[in-house]
């Protein structure tokens, strides 16, 4: 991989390595911490996710989450791209980007560690939910079984999420130019696995069969279903785990680019 041969050129072992990844991971997630906004989106979030699982349990009457696990990737096509839009762009745009670079850490160092914390963010955010999980099984039983799968599918798609909206971040300097990017791939990724989608495309082009290749060469949906039914799958685990890897090693290679 070109990350790890440059890491060997650069001469770093790999307790360097994750000592600086460390300190990044750590500017990173306090940044979050520090900046109003992100406990604003967060508080819409969930209060959003919530209250419409809420109203959904009231109609149904069913001691599970998986309403809320099914709204989810679409919640998210907003929400993580909130999260990840400043990451590159903002470090552009007040120019301190350079500096970034001119610090002993090697780029890649850089990328990981705000990955990482954004990564983390996210956990806290959907950790917010677990009161959920609670009241389910004060109220009856729940399969708990089928709710951890839930969220090992829910950090899974935001891991993805979030590699190609830092990706779509280091790409501008502009932070609603990176929303906006992240947002529409978001929406491609998501909405390619919708039924109703797939079938529209099938029918512009029937020789082609455009919608059902994009369900299964590219949407998310039917590798996060899978999750939803409460199968962990090594199909769908090498599908989160090449798609994340390739957009964080895009994400790395574009900035390479733009230091010179």
């Amino acid at each position: 991989m070109e990350i790890k041969a440059d890491i060997s050129n650069k001469g770093l072992n790999t307790q360097q390595f994750f000592r600086g990844t460390k300190v990044v991971f750590s500017r990173e997630l306090t940044a979050y911490f520090d900046s109003p906004i992100a406990y604003i989106y967060t508080a819409v979030f969930l209060i959003l996710s919530c209250t419409t699982f809420m109203n959904s349990f009231f109609l149904n009457a069913v001691v599970d989450m998986s309403y809320y696990f099914e709204i989810l990737p679409y919640l998210l096509i907003a929400f993580i791209p909130a999260i990840t839009m400043r990451s590159w762009a903002e470090e552009h745009s007040k120019h301190t980007f350079e500096m970034l670079m001119t610090l002993p850490f090697h780029p890649s160092q850089c990328v990981l560690g705000k990955y990482c914390a954004a990564f983390v963010f996210y956990a806290i955010v959907l950790i917010g939910s677990t009161p959920i999980v609670v009241m389910l099984v004060f109220l009856g039983q729940p399969d708990l079984k089928l709710i951890i799968s839930n969220y090992i599918g829910a950090l899974l798609l935001g891991a993805f999420f979030l590699s190609f909206g830092l990706f779509a971040s280091g790409l501008t300097r502009d932070q609603i130019v990176a929303f906006v990017l992240s947002t529409l791939m978001g929406f491609i990724f998501v909405l390619s696995g919708h039924e109703k989608v797939v079938e529209v495309l099938d029918g512009l082009a029937p020789n082609l069969e455009l919608g059902s290749w994009l369900y299964q060469s590219i949407s998310v949906l039917p590798h996060y279903e899978m999750f939803n039914r409460g199968i962990v799958a090594l199909a769908d685990l090498i599908y989160f785990g090449l798609m994340i890897a390739f957009f964080i090693i895009m994400n790395f290679i574009s900035l390479q680019r733009s230091r010179y």
